[in-house]
């Protein structure tokens, strides 16, 4: 029979255990209300809170896997014991929380653990997954509302370089007219007839790049056909294989055989290619590896220009598209190779996407849509016959 002295013993040790427990919760609802706290860094502090909750918290150690990643306490090490609950968002297993002792420890309700041990556990995992779901929305929200800024900046930049197109194309146009003419005057100096050559020279490729600020701002539309993307990438591979030699590429191909055609411009396309492979090869100044694998499906088709160059940082990635915006020297590049390949994918209503790391090179992916034709059938026709 409990004397009074146990039964206060008792109530006492059932005191201290709820008050670790609300210790532990309270430990993550204030982690979790912490905005600037990274993911792993809320795990972290998860797992250090969970052994001082348990019986016998200087013996035990805690671990939380999320998708395969692993956050433990420093004396984690094999298990004797242990009780384990899965971490479930929406209806998927991502992982699991487990605490145990490393050493044998008396019998109690489960093995050396409470009942209220097992349901902190649960509640515990459960707690963590409303974390995780808050704060993978915050970052999906923090994606989409950044890519929708990108977006409009590239729109207000687009509908200003056709503006600034428009505009120079008739000085332009003036510029060209008259040194043409000047050029066929009879008896030029010598001199002269250089300083026109170099005015015509450097008017046609002001030109240039006024025809590629309007492509951009998709103010000359492609003119489509039927054409198959290998058959474009071979054509500019082989215009550029010479240098690629030259630069020590090595270039690597896996063209999907069963592509299918698409309705695309395919000098515009060709464009795109170059400007990429060139990209790439600019990127391997000491040589490298050039991969272009090409993936057709029922709905689109995928072309992936991948090399082993010197990469981006995500300050630069975040800029790729901007016209002018350009790492290279003066005089090497206009800054409107990628925007231009932007524009021209987007008016072919297609995607490109670029990924990018410091030192481990560049992967571009372009999607394309495929246009399915469509069979109608007159009904009423089958029906009368």
């Amino acid at each position: 029979m409990k004397t009074v002295d146990d039964i206060n013993r008792e109530a006492q040790t059932d005191l201290r255990e709820r008050v670790k427990e609300l210790s532990c919760l309270y430990n993550i609802a204030h982690l979790a209300s912490q905005k600037d706290v990274t993911m792993s860094d809320m795990l972290k502090g998860v797992v250090e809170g969970l052994p001082s909750a348990w019986l016998y918290p200087e013996a035990a150690c805690a671990r939380v896997v999320l998708d395969g990643r692993s956050h433990s306490t420093s004396n984690y090490r094999r298990l004797c014991h242990r009780q384990s609950v899965p971490i479930v968002i929406n209806g998927k297993l991502r992982g699991y929380i487990e605490v145990g002792y490393s050493d044998k420890r008396p019998r109690r309700d489960h093995g050396p653990f409470l009942n209220e041990e097992r349901n902190l556990l649960e509640a515990v995992a459960k707690e963590v997954a409303i974390v995780i779901m808050r704060k993978e929305a915050e970052q999906d929200r923090s994606k989409l509302e950044e890519q929708l800024r990108h977006a409009d900046r590239l729109a207000t930049v687009g509908q200003l370089a056709a503006g600034v197109a428009h505009e120079l194309n008739e000085p332009l146009g003036h510029i060209l007219g008259f040194a043409q003419l000047a050029q066929k005057c009879p008896d030029l100096p010598t001199q002269a007839q250089a300083d026109i050559s170099k005015i015509l020279s450097t008017s046609l490729y002001a030109r240039e790049i006024v025809k590629k600020l309007l492509i951009f701002a998709r103010q000359i539309p492609p003119q489509k056909g039927k054409v198959n993307v290998n058959h474009l990438v071979t054509e500019v591979l082989n215009f550029l294989e010479s240098r690629c030699v030259s630069n020590g590429i090595n270039v690597v191909c896996g063209f999907s055989s069963n592509i299918p055609e698409i309705d695309a411009d395919g000098s515009q396309l060709k464009q795109v290619f170059v400007n990429l492979i060139v990209n790439a090869l600019q990127a391997m100044p000491d040589g490298g590896c050039l991969r272009i694998n090409t993936r057709g499906e029922s709905r689109k088709v995928s072309v992936v220009v991948e090399d082993t160059g010197v990469g981006m940082e995500q300050e630069i990635l975040d800029k790729i598209f901007t016209p002018f915006f350009t790492t290279k020297e003066i005089g090497l590049g206009t800054g409107l190779g990628l925007p231009v390949s932007h524009g021209i994918i987007a008016s072919h209503h297609g995607t490109i996407r670029v990924e990018s790391k410091a030192g481990k090179g560049t992967v571009c992916t372009i999607e394309l849509p495929v246009k399915r034709v469509r069979r109608y059938r007159n009904e009423a026709r089958d029906a009368l016959f």
